[in-house]
């Protein structure tokens, strides 16, 4: 069996499971975008077709591997998989950053290695959500770090969750 790549799931979820709203985060927080960069960067991110939709564009140092049952679908910067496995195959050797929406995190909620969570702490309004994966008792948290609410956005946590 081919050794795969470590898998990280990099998700933003209110504390009322909703994780978008109109296709966008349904938030803004300077300081979960600036983590979410390091943390992808240089990793080969796997995103449905819909998420890599709302990226302003290709982000910068980092592979973008849409997830898609369209068979046409094309996009400039974009590589395309129609699987879980090719997904991964594309990927190689790079670690992988499972960026979403619903329901890629839920195709690689299985095999995931950690998920670096941004745990938004308020109840948002959103029409897309997925459940708290530490409900399951297959993770297990090491690290978090409290962040207070500031000018007006919610306060938030980083969480980074290790499979147990």
């Amino acid at each position: 069996m081919a050794r795969r790549p470590r898998i990280t799931l990099v998700v933003a979820r209110a504390i009322n499971g909703i994780i978008g709203r109109d296709g966008a985060l349904p938030w803004h927080i300077p300081a979960d975008l600036k983590r979410f960069k390091a943390l992808t960067m240089g990793s080969a991110m796997i995103m449905g077709r819909r998420t890599f939709d709302s990226l302003p564009g290709i982000l910068p140092g980092r592979r973008h591997i849409v997830l898609t049952r369209d068979g046409e679908w094309s996009a400039k910067g974009a590589e395309v998989a129609h699987n879980v496995e090719e997904a991964l195959d594309r990927a190689g050797d790079n670690p992988v950053s499972v960026i979403g929406g619903a329901d890629i995190f839920e195709l690689f909620l299985p095999i995931a290695d950690r998920i670096e969570l941004t745990e938004v702490l308020d109840e948002i309004e959103g029409d897309t959500s997925i459940p708290d994966p530490r409900d399951s008792g297959d993770w297990r948290e090491t690290l978090i770090e409290v962040n207070a609410p500031d000018g007006g956005r919610p306060g938030f946590r980083f969480v980074t969750l290790e499979r147990a």
